[in-house]
């Protein structure tokens, strides 16, 4: 059975995604600059998560159906940090009719 993240992506479409400019390839890290926009001299943000509808410019597939991140290895902290089946996870997926998920099980 595949990973629910994999037929999901609902996150990637839900939460603006901020993170320390040291994440950059510009600056020494690993998210592809052209990916993210300059917010301040410490911070970036992913590009598309900056909207009313937000949608991560590193999301591929459809949003509930096959959905993957473009840059899984290089994607930034607060992707890395983001829980599968958190509240905040099932908060996404209930934004975008996608059943919930237990905690703990991913």
């Amino acid at each position: 059975m595949p990973h629910p993240c994999l037929t999901c992506g609902a996150c990637c479409a839900s939460f603006r995604v901020d993170f320390s400019v040291y994440e950059s390839d510009a600056n020494g890290g690993r998210v592809p600059a052209g990916l993210a926009d300059e917010i301040n001299d410490f911070t970036c943000r992913m590009r598309g998560t900056d909207y009313a509808r937000p949608r991560c410019a590193a999301l591929t597939g459809t949003v509930g159906v096959q959905a993957a991140c473009g840059i899984y290895e290089w994607r930034p902290s607060p992707c890395r940090e983001f829980a599968a089946g958190s509240e905040a996870c099932n908060r996404a997926r209930q934004r975008h009719g996608i059943p919930e998920l237990e905690s703990g099980l991913y």
